[in-house]
């Protein structure tokens, strides 16, 4: 995860997932990685993470933060409307199926959120890290916070007590979406988990020692599991060679 700087403090994040056409996906991490990252950090907000999805060929994963909703507007107005995008937008688009799958987010806990450290941003054409990660969300009815309240008091401190590393933990942002031109998924009540790992073995012998822990089984996950509203859903995720997020 990007190492903390006070000055960066990220309140709102977006976990944007998009459908890709068929076979585009390393055409638009290449476009994204070489051209849009630092014209959207020129405009105040933090792309924090760009993701291969495991588990699709053609899904993109990537977060981008933002210090509050006043900055994201302005941010987002600046960017969309500005000479980058109308360059390299309609590309961009033309790979895409679907970019409407956006969760708002906040951080769960003062100490879970992500913060943005740009100046250790690997450099354009760097191979992808050979890392792994994780991001785990979880479904609760609306307007009930006993969910969220699980995984934060709960799930986070045995994450940490098995090993997990890298957390960062968010919950749904209630405040209404200023940028209309950008969906977001609305009516939503979530909590969503990132963890870091070598390699996905080193993951699977993290949830392995998780779920072996007195506390996670016989208590924490089934009472979340009593509350959730589906399964959760994982995202098995390669980071791309420019992410902040390894």
């Amino acid at each position: 995860m990007p190492p903390t700087d006070p000055a960066r403090h990220l309140a709102v994040i977006e976990l944007r997932q998009y459908t890709l056409r068929p076979g585009r996906r390393d055409e638009l991490v290449e476009l994204f990685d070489r051209e849009l990252i630092e014209p959207q950090e020129e405009t105040g907000m933090a792309v924090l993470g760009q993701f291969r999805d495991l588990d699709d060929p053609d899904r993109f994963v990537w977060l981008r933060g933002f210090p509050d909703m006043a900055v994201r507007h302005d941010a987002l107005t600046a960017f969309y409307g500005g000479p980058v995008w109308a360059r390299h937008g309609p590309r961009a688009n033309a790979a895409m199926a679907d970019s409407d799958d956006v969760l708002l987010l906040r951080p769960l806990t003062d100490d879970s959120g992500l913060r943005a450290a740009p100046s250790t941003r690997p450099r354009p054409g760097t191979p992808a890290p050979e890392r792994f990660v994780s991001a785990t969300v979880w479904s609760f009815p609306p307007g009930r916070t006993d969910g969220t309240a699980l995984v934060r008091d709960g799930l986070l401190p045995l994450l940490r007590a098995t090993g997990a590393a890298a957390l960062a933990a968010f919950a749904t942002e209630p405040a209404a979406n200023t940028f209309p031109r950008l969906p977001v998924r609305t009516g939503e009540n979530v909590a969503v988990v990132l963890t870091s790992h070598p390699d996905e073995s080193a993951h699977r012998r993290h949830l392995t020692a998780l779920h072996a822990h007195p506390a996670a089984r016989d208590e924490v996950l089934p009472g979340i599991e009593r509350v959730q509203t589906a399964a959760p859903s994982m995202l098995r995720l390669t980071p791309t060679g420019r992410s902040l997020i390894s």
